[in-house]
């Protein structure tokens, strides 16, 4: 795995504004992370591990220190900077798959490339590649309604590295599926990180997601408590 840092953090806190005060979701945190990590921010809700991702995410900037994604401080990107770091470089895998319903499958994946300058038969390939990454080269036709949750979670998987970003954020993307389903999710996206070197970070509390971590970053109150390498299982 190659070591060079693709994510810095360096005394970030984040506060948001309660009525005439302030509620303070991340404290201080200094976190680095390298190329082809499989880490995991673990916690209870409320401990600041959304926030965090959607920092890193340049979803939302820090009150104080710094982010730097990609090499980039996302506090001094503007928005089409930050739409661009994210449409380039960043996937998102969320709880909520989030597809579109009258789309079909295919439809949905090619979604993420099509704001990137890419013909037309560069993108078909890329699409059916991701597709068959995560098992769905039989569903391409299908909308989502047709599908099963574990179906619409692994279309979201190959919508969110069909562009090969360099990192994936996962919040909690294993909230609403079964025991089975997740370790199928879990063991696609083990898979494509080898695979595609994709640094991919996790937010969740989810037992049966940390079994596949190899790094699990715990979070309480808005503070780094524990970072540990840990032993993953094996897909």
């Amino acid at each position: 795995m190659n070591t060079d840092p693709i994510i810095s953090l360096s005394h970030l806190t984040k506060h948001f504004p309660v009525g005439k005060g302030q509620f303070t979701a991340l404290r201080d945190i200094n976190l680095t992370f390298g190329t082809g990590e499989f880490a995991g921010l673990v916690g209870p809700s409320g401990s600041g591990k959304t926030t965090l991702l959607n920092i890193i995410g340049s979803l939302d900037v820090p009150s104080e220190g710094e982010a730097l994604v990609m090499g980039r401080s996302v506090s001094s990107l503007t928005h089409k900077e930050s739409a661009q770091l994210r449409n380039q470089h960043i996937g998102f895998i969320f709880q909520v798959f989030n597809l579109l319903p009258v789309y079909t499958v295919y439809e949905n994946v090619e979604f993420a490339l099509l704001l990137q300058r890419m013909d037309a038969a560069a993108r078909k390939k890329a699409v059916l590649d991701a597709l068959e990454w995560v098992g769905l080269t039989d569903k391409i036709n299908s909308k989502p309604p047709q599908l099963s949750g574990g179906e619409s979670q692994r279309v979201a998987i190959a919508r969110a590295i069909v562009k090969r970003p360099a990192i994936v954020l996962a919040d909690e993307p294993t909230a609403n599926l079964d025991a089975k389903n997740s370790h199928h999710i879990l063991q696609t996206m083990q898979r494509i990180n080898k695979e595609l070197k994709t640094t991919f970070i996790f937010s969740t509390h989810d037992e049966k997601v940390m079994q596949y971590l190899e790094r699990m970053i715990n979070l309480a109150d808005g503070q780094v408590v524990r970072d540990e390498l840990v032993q993953p299982v094996k897909s």
